[in-house]
């Protein structure tokens, strides 16, 4: 594709028109959807395939576990790729590794085989998400990139939230492997209009250092062990609490080789002028309250959505329907608080949106922690409600901010750490919710609320970080210059 800002010249690079610019979002929602999609849609039908493919429960859950740890390790490494090679052509390649990886796993006959074919997947979902919020970037001027922004968290609750549905309709007229096959003529579909449709960077660093496999090496390392660790700690801790928390031990040390690999890694990053790990962004203030905010938060969220299914089904003794019902109105409100979110954005300050959010969503925890034994279901869908919103009104604009704050050279950098933020948030949600467990010792209700009030402890430093960023000047000059 002609890049037409390096034609101009010296005229900044400002989002495509109109017409464009709707055919470039519907390429961007597109992919953003299956992407995230195909990390929940998967959870109904594991027993299914654990029975077909003659798997344990425990070698199932990687079907679900692949995909996600492929994704998360090569985040970082696909958006610097992005910034030599053209967001583009990584979120195209990436479509194609998707869509090839899908007919993989449609036709997989063994549990090895869908694994790897999953890994695959998750490879490819990786260039997509890396790159995803650059290229919404590059789509929206910047007077509307708030709307941008705002649609890229509305499609992420959406399509989190879908995952469950979606394969319940596909599983009530065929079986698993469709939920794979699904994605191909859908994931054709957005190739060929990416193709015609996805805007070039305005600038490409193909004179930037090399990216140094060692890097590449330890990022990987990095992330693998903190997923580990935190999967090992959070995901099985119902399974093995009972049990004398025998998984304890190891899932804090692949915690500790995470952060003594990433001491390491980190410390090689440090002096370079286009890091695999973005600690050049890291100096930006607005940037790094921005990042420390929104790992705050996805904490928050990660602690109070781990809790809330052992309180409502285990110490009040509500029903799985009932209690799916409930929990509901939380992604609802989040999806429904979402656009309001983005039309705020320019005309208040990011922070205090943010600040305002973060207020509401420690409200709703600390209330939902309150909430006394006899409390009616209409009592706690409003304070999920309130919940979800505040967290609505804050991840937009600190997106926004996140996005905003960097270069526009280093776009690929900023939109692969907010992902990256978000898995690092949520594993330290599994990891505290764990260990208030291991001390409790039981889920009688008192360990659940324990943990509802200190994930809004964690909204509110959430809230703390965002009204810092208030009077502070984002990098836009810099974001200008380039």
């Amino acid at each position: 594709m002609t890049d037409s800002a390096t034609k101009a010249g010296s005229t900044p690079y400002d989002g495509l028109p109109d017409g464009a610019r709707g055919r470039a979002m519907l390429v961007i929602i597109l992919g953003l959807t299956l992407s995230v999609l195909d990390s929940s849609i998967v959870n109904l039908a594991l027993p299914a395939i654990a029975r077909e493919l003659q798997a344990s429960s425990a070698l199932t859950l990687w079907v679900v576990n692949a995909y996600q740890l492929a994704g998360l390790v090569l985040l970082l490494p696909l958006a610097a790729l992005g910034e030599r090679m053209g967001y583009r052509r990584i979120y195209l390649m990436g479509m194609v590794v998707f869509v090839m990886a899908s007919v993989a796993a449609t036709l997989a006959n063994s549990l090895s085989t869908l694994i790897a074919a999953r890994v695959f997947q998750g490879i490819g979902a990786a260039g997509v998400m890396s790159v995803n919020a650059a290229l919404v970037r590059l789509t929206y001027p910047r007077a509307m990139l708030g709307r941008g922004m705002a649609i890229n968290s509305l499609v992420v609750a959406t399509s989190s939230m879908a995952g469950p549905t979606v394969a319940a309709g596909i599983l009530s007229v065929a079986n698993w492997p469709w939920l794979f096959a699904i994605n191909v003529p859908l994931g054709l579909l957005t190739l060929w209009m990416g193709y015609k449709a996805l805007p070039a960077n305005p600038v490409v660093n193909r004179q930037s250092e090399p990216i140094a496999l060692l890097d590449v090496v330890l990022n990987i390392l990095m992330f693998t062990l903190l997923f580990l660790g935190g999967e090992q700690l959070g995901v099985r801790m119902g399974q093995e609490n009972a049990a004398g928390s025998s998984f304890m031990p190891s899932g804090w040390w692949l915690l500790g080789a995470g952060v003594a690999v990433g001491y390491v890694y980190l410390r090689r990053q440090w002096h370079k002028t286009a890091p695999l790990f973005p600690v050049d962004l890291m100096r930006i203030p607005v940037f790094r309250l921005s990042m420390c905010g929104s790992v705050s938060a996805f904490c928050a969220q990660m602690l109070s959505y781990l809790a809330l299914p052992f309180l409502l089904l285990e110490a009040r003794g509500l029903s799985p329907i009932e209690a799916g019902m409930l929990i509901t109105a939380w992604p609802l409100a989040t999806m429904l608080t979402a656009p309001v979110a983005g039309r705020l954005i320019g005309k208040y300050p990011d922070g205090l949106l943010g600040g305002i959010g973060m207020a509401m969503f420690a409200t709703g925890l600390w209330l939902l922690a309150a909430m006394p034994v006899d409390v009616a279901h209409w009592d706690m869908v409003w304070r999920m409600v309130l919940a979800g919103s505040g967290f609505a009104l804050y991840q937009s604009p600190n997106n926004h901010t996140i996005v905003t704050s960097a270069p526009l050279s280093r776009s690929g950098a900023a939109g692969g750490m907010l992902s990256s933020a978000r898995m690092t948030g949520q594993t330290l949600g599994a990891v505290v919710l764990a260990t208030i467990f291991a001390i409790s010792g039981g889920h009688g209700g008192n360990a659940e609320a324990l943990a509802l009030a200190i994930a809004g402890g964690f909204a509110a430093l959430a809230g703390v970080f965002s009204m810092m960023r208030v009077g502070k000047v984002p990098a836009a000059a810099g974001a200008r210059k380039h």
